[in-house]
Parts: structure tokens; sequence; C-alpha cells
């Protein structure tokens, strides 16, 4: 991905008026050893939820609520130490685990404003079950729906290359069956459907199923299923809470076109596979599934990972310095 601007430290000269997608990068360490769940996406959510019920109760609410799925989280990425529990590791605090979030709602300067502010001002943990995590350092980037499309263009035969590094749950065609494949048609679709939610009237793309069937050559690389935990319940019958569980598959694909396919189509699904990565694929992004790094490349040569247009925001900053006021979305810096 082309940087347009390198991180830096928090400055009050910088006020950056964001625009959507967005996404966070935190970097956290644990207090203390403990235990969290395999599929621990549901615990993040409910982690970062309470913080930003701490800086608007009302974005929270709104983005927890939302059907358009505001956030997306990634999986907990680290080093992990054995659980006596199946289904458990254990966080050690001499190691770092990295989170990725992210912002497609409409809404996105108030809801990166609830999780930042909340992290890096008053310097609050990520509270999970067991423990907290403790946020090092934070850094956010942005791409704009037009920087997507207009670099989209810049691929005359486009490859893509899709790691799901977290569940893809894609439910067919709104049914309760779960794709257990990444078959073009509902990668694409899924991505579709999600950008066309969010992104400008202007800048809606109507592609139709079939064509993604006909112009779209998917070549799974390794792949293989998975089932997730999404959420708990308290189960009143036997006394304890129960999992809710999705399935879904995790791997590689390469995703190729037709030499006949129509480069307004062409240039449409690389716009989608940048998004990918703010949006998460399928169903249950806001806990931890469909998490997705996207690299795009050109027919027989090396295919490169970042290669579309954003900004890495002058947002980058480690725990404990000096944060300034003025620095934030929304705020006016000092004159």
């Amino acid at each position: 991905m082309k940087l347009l601007q390198e991180s830096t430290d928090l400055n009050v000269s910088e006020c950056i008026l964001l625009t959507m997608p967005q996404k966070i990068t935190l970097i956290t360490r644990p207090t203390m050893i403990f235990e969290v769940p395999a599929s621990e996406g549901y615990q993040l959510y409910s982690a970062i939820l309470g913080v930003m019920r701490e800086a608007d109760e009302s974005i929270s609410k709104h983005t927890h609520d939302s059907p358009i799925s505001s956030i997306s989280l990634g999986p907990l990425d680290g080093k992990f130490g054995r659980s006596e529990r199946p289904r458990y590791k254990a966080v050690d605090p001499s190691q770092k685990y990295e989170l990725k979030i992210g912002i497609t709602d409409p809404k996105e300067v108030e809801i990166f404003r609830s999780i930042i502010q909340p992290l890096i001002l008053k310097e609050r943990n990520l509270q999970l079950e067991k423990g907290d995590l403790r946020v090092e350092e934070v850094s956010s980037s942005t791409a704009s729906f037009e920087e997507m499309v207009r670099s989209a263009g810049d691929f005359k035969e486009p490859c893509i290359d899709f790691e799901f590094k977290s569940p893809a749950c894609i439910q067919y065609r709104n049914s309760k069956v779960c794709e257990m494949f990444p078959h073009r048609e509902a990668v694409f679709h899924s991505l579709l459907s999600k950008w066309n939610a969010v992104c400008p009237d202007e800048l809606k793309m109507s592609i139709e199923r079939e064509d993604m069937a006909r112009y779209i050559v998917e070549k799974p690389q390794a792949y293989e299923t998975r089932s997730v935990v999404v959420n708990t319940v308290f189960d009143k019958v036997k006394g304890h809470a129960r999992p809710i569980m999705k399935q879904g598959f995790v791997g590689r694909c390469r995703y190729t076109f037709t030499r006949d396919a129509p480069a307004c189509m062409r240039n449409g699904i690389v716009a989608l596979a940048g998004f990918a990565e703010y949006s998460g694929l399928g169903s249950a992004v806001a806990r931890g599934c469909g998490a997705v790094a996207v690299r795009v490349g050109v027919m027989g040569s090396e295919v490169t990972e970042r290669t579309f247009t954003a900004r890495k925001l002058g947002l980058t900053k480690s725990r404990g310095s000096q944060a300034a006021a003025g620095t934030w979305p929304g705020a006016r810096p000092h004159e």
C-alpha cells in the first residue's frame, strides 16, 4: 500500500479531518498471564464496546445496534501459551499482541474518537473476562472510497491474494447455510453488499453475481473449515453459559480474471478487495470473524503487499507519552 504520509507522534499542529474507511492498530500487552478463548473475538468486541461506552454511550449503542457492521475486529495476533482448558490459550505479559480494528460506519469520526480517547488520553485497558490488555501503542491509517477506486485502475492484469486470517462466515443468500469454500461469487458479493451500504451514492457499484462467476477465477492455495464462537448466552436449563457458533473457512486464495473480463468490472472487484481489510468479510466481523489481509499485483510479476493508496495518519503514539489536546478528529487545533 503506498503511503502518502508517514506516521508521526501526536502533534498539536496537526489536526487531521478523517475520512472513511479507517483502520486502527493496537499493540497490547497483558497485565498478567491469563486465558482467553481460542475464538477471542467476542471478548475483544465486548472490551471495545466498554471503552467506547465510557467516552460516548450513544455511539457505543449505535455501533452495537447498527445493521451494517460498524466495526470489524481482527484476531489477537501474537505468541500464545498452552492452556489446560480445551479451546483456550494463554497470553503472556512478556509478549506483545496486535489487534486491528476496521471502521466503515458513516459515523466513523465519532467511533474513532470514542475508541482512541479512553485508550490514549485516559490510558484505559481492554478488560477481558480473565484479565486486562494494556495498550502500549496505537496507530491509524485511512483510505477514502475515491482513492480505492482510483488505485484499482493502476492494475491492468491484476491478481488478488486473500489471506483469510479468521474464519470467514458467509451465509448463502441470507439462508442459515454458510459457505465453506472461498468461492469467488460468495466472497465478492459479500464485499459488494458491505461497500454499497456505506459508500457515497455516486460510488455505489452494480456488479451481477453471474458476472462475478463468469469473469473471476479462484485458485485456493490452502484452506480449511472451522467453527468459531461469536457469543455466549446463559442456558437456564443447563445453568451455565453456552456458546453460539458459526462456521467458516480460513486460509489463502488467489483470484484472477478471464481475458474477456470488462475493465470496469475488474476495477470494481480490485477496489472491493482493498475495502476488505477495513470491512472484514461475511458476518460477525465485529466479533473477530472474516479478517483478511489482501495483496494485489499484476499477472506474471510478484504480488506485493499493501498496493492500495492509503494515508497513515499522524496518530501513532506510545502509551505513557504526553498526549496533547487538539489532535483528535473533530477537535480544533490550538491557536
